[in-house]
């Protein structure tokens, strides 16, 4: 079963950074696509950031795009998201997933962005 522990979350003051962090296991991780996914209070979930499986492609939803860069290591069955420039509105509880048919989510991690 997939399986997958976010952490890095926290709060943080607009402007400032964060790298969120993702374990994943129970799949042949470094054949899947990956993506972080958010969800703000009351909005549906939404793709942020995904990276193909041998990190040669990397896409953005474009409120993000200059200020998050998603990476992964495959030797490690990991995903990263480091966020620069944090907004308001970026506010969410972050989750890491295949890029495809997700299925089984974490627990995923807050992130807070306020002054």
């Amino acid at each position: 079963q997939e399986q997958f522990m976010e952490s890095g979350g926290g709060l943080v003051q607009p402007g400032g950074s964060l790298k969120l962090s993702c374990a994943a296991s129970g799949f042949t991780f470094y054949t899947r696509g990956m993506a972080w996914y958010r969800q703000a209070p009351g909005k549906e979930r939404e793709l942020v950031a995904s990276i193909s499986s041998a990190s040669g492609i990397l896409n953005y939803e474009d409120s993000v795009k200059g200020r998050f860069t998603i990476s992964r290591d495959n030797a490690k069955n990991m995903v990263f998201l480091q966020m620069h420039n944090l907004k308001v509105e970026d506010t969410a509880i972050y989750y890491c997933n295949t890029q495809y048919d997700p299925v089984s989510w974490g627990q995923g991690t807050q992130v807070t962005v306020s002054s």
